[in-house]
């Protein structure tokens, strides 16, 4: 066999000047290396699910519907999981978000937001949206379809028609096809123009031979609303991913713990003996059962004697193993474990406000992403059927609209409120004072108009000043006042 030398690459070489002279010194070669890239018996097992696979690659058709499917029964069958999901729902969207509108003229800025106040309730705005944060966090997306409902209990008929993501799907979507993906049509800057949509459930018993057709949508009629987690990805995944083998784990290590604790129970007692196999004992059938009877005074066989089954489970680390992989499930939401277990018993105040000084920023975000990606677009929507009711909206307000499509807006959602009112109130109170504020985003942090409540303030302050009252007097009194005035 022929041996083949391999050349190694000459280290480099540096100057050192020496008495006029010039002298090469070697300067030895530093090999450095990343710990996580390297291989090894220890970790090729750990590793070996590693790919590269692109974002719509890893997120497959196929993939998805597994994800998706393991999602659901998790919800549907683990109560953490269920209350997690609904949790964070309630907390992002809350009792719905309220829309302020911003321009020049007061007036138009009332109307639209009464009408649009009016429009929701009629639709169940709050409802959808719920809906659809709780579908991305269990499906990994949300896809409402812009419609028209004449049926609706409104001048304006634009409805919001929820679709699961198992329906957005292209059954011949052909591989050689560079700007689709599975559900959705792409332009070839990256902008979807149109999307798949089956005309029945693929999961309905009564979909039968229709279950392939599909309705194709132009994506100005479709909301897409997941979250992008990495570049180029086009579908989404369960918010809950990371945590649904953990799912899987609490459950099993807690039927594990009952089912180990029941076992212990259906032991009354075993005998058992301290004599040797040939010693002096009476002889008794091994596992043989003996029916007890309840407050009886028993004997047993000569050499023998009965001992409880001392129950094992649940062992004193049961409480702190849930509570470990509660934290663990709730990091991917951001969710603190109190939030996630519903149970405080463990914090002091300063915990508890610093963790949930994370989670709000994280519902912050979630709501800024909500009424980007869907809130916005719905209000544009409405906006444009708004015009085209007669009588609806006054003339200046319509052709404030037609000159833009969407006037300059925010949406207001629910405050969280706080464990300390006093402390609170205290703080806002100091930074009023200190000109540190404005009344505008003291009202925001409430998740209430500041316009609004300053016109109602000013109308109590107008009534109590003809009915001759003073602002102690028109406090109203709480049952819990007037139980201590008994006292």
């Amino acid at each position: 066999m022929l041996l083949r030398s391999r050349s190694r690459p000459t280290a480099p070489k540096r100057t050192t000047a020496v008495k006029g002279g010039l002298i090469r010194r070697a300067v030895p070669m530093v090999r450095a290396r990343f710990d996580s890239a390297v291989t090894n018996e220890g970790n090729r097992r750990h590793w070996s699910a590693a790919d590269g696979l692109s974002a719509d690659a890893a997120a497959s058709p196929e993939v998805r519907r597994l994800l998706r499917n393991r999602a659901r029964y998790e919800v549907a069958n683990n109560s953490y999981a269920r209350g997690i999901v609904l949790t964070l729902a309630n907390d992002t969207v809350g009792t719905g978000p309220r829309l302020q509108m911003l321009s020049d003229d007061p007036e138009a800025n009332a109307v639209i937001e009464r009408v649009f106040a009016r429009w929701a309730t009629a639709v169940g705005l709050p409802e959808t949206l719920r809906t659809m944060r709780m579908a991305r966090a269990e499906d990994g997306e949300s896809f409402a379809v812009l419609a028209s409902n004449p049926n609706l209990d409104s001048q304006v008929t634009l409805d919001v028609r929820l679709v699961e993501a198992d329906q957005v799907t292209t059954p011949d979507l052909s591989v050689l096809n560079d700007h689709a993906i599975d559900g959705i049509v792409f332009d070839r800057f990256g902008n979807p123009t149109e999307y798949h949509i089956l005309k029945h459930h693929p999961g309905d018993t009564r979909s039968g031979l229709l279950g392939l057709d599909i309705d194709r949508a132009p994506a100005a009629s479709v909301i897409h609303y997941f979250r992008t987690d990495r570049p180029g990805q086009s579908r989404g995944v369960p918010d809950i991913t990371p945590a649904l083998p953990l799912f899987a784990q609490l459950r099993r290590y807690t039927l594990a713990v009952l089912g180990a604790a029941e076992t212990a129970a259906d032991f009354a007692g075993v005998l058992y003996t301290d004599a040797p196999a040939s010693g002096e004992a009476d002889p008794v059938e091994p596992m043989d059962a003996i029916e007890l009877e309840a407050r009886a005074l028993l004997t047993m066989p000569s050499g023998w004697r009965m001992e409880q089954v001392k129950a094992e489970q649940p062992s004193t680390t049961y409480a702190e193993f849930k509570r470990e992989l509660l934290n663990e499930i709730a990091r991917c939401l951001n969710m603190p474990f109190n939030v996630a277990a519903g149970n405080s018993s463990g914090y002091n105040f300063a915990s508890g406000r610093l963790d949930h000084q994370v989670y709000f920023k994280a519902i912050r975000v979630e709501q800024e992403h909500l009424a980007r990606v869907v809130l916005d677009r719905i209000l544009t929507a409405f906006l444009r059927e708004a015009v085209l009711v007669s009588g609806l909206l006054p003339l200046h307000v319509r052709t404030l609209i037609a000159s833009d499509d969407v006037p300059l807006h925010q949406w207001f959602w629910d405050g969280h409120e706080h464990v300390d009112p006093v402390k609170e109130a205290n703080a806002q109170a100091t930074r009023l004072a200190s000109h540190t504020t404005t009344l505008a985003s003291e009202y925001a942090r409430q998740g209430r108009d500041w316009e609004s409540e300053l016109r109602q303030r000013a109308k109590e302050a107008a009534l109590m000043a003809e009915l001759g009252l003073t602002i102690e007097e028109a406090i109203p009194i709480g049952k819990e006042a007037d139980d201590g005035d008994e006292k």
